[in-house]
């Protein structure tokens, strides 16, 4: 799946960084010491169902998605996460290895991640990432960029 997500990279016009983890199940803290940036720069790509139809959203890892500010952004009336199954019958990938791109699907991307310069997000399976600029992901994805999280 790597190969799918960097050769998706590349047609989007999209430099990105990969960086192969030791382990598939490590905490956000770990990840980020790991790569050597801060937690708020780990981005996790979690897909919900927005009246019936899948959107990934990205948002910070430390921070937790508000299901009414996201509904708010799509315009839609109810929004949940995904099973496991809509996972990856929508994208193509396991839950714990959806990256930003690559999926055909509408992307919203939480503008608290736009202060970064990069940020670090799931590269196609669960111990691969990838890093890449938040500001060319939201333009090459044409991703919807709102405020869609409360701190944790």
């Amino acid at each position: 799946m790597r190969s799918k997500v960097i050769d998706s990279a590349r047609d989007l016009g999209l430099d990105v960084n990969v960086r192969r983890m030791p382990a598939t199940r490590v905490s956000v803290a770990d990840t980020a010491a790991e790569v050597g940036c801060g937690a708020a720069r780990i981005a996790s790509c979690a897909v919900y169902v927005a009246d019936g139809d899948p959107v990934v959203c990205v948002a910070s890892a430390d921070c937790l998605v508000d299901g009414d500010l996201l509904a708010d952004a799509l315009d839609v009336a109810e929004v949940r996460r995904a099973s496991d199954g809509e996972v990856r019958a929508a994208t193509g990938f396991s839950a714990s290895g959806v990256p930003p791109f690559g999926h055909g699907l509408p992307v919203v991307i939480d503008a608290l991640l736009l202060a970064h310069a990069t940020i670090w997000a799931a590269g196609g399976d669960g111990s691969t990432l990838v890093e890449l600029e938040p500001q060319r992901l939201a333009s090459c994805t044409a991703a919807t960029v709102a405020t869609v999280t409360a701190t944790a």
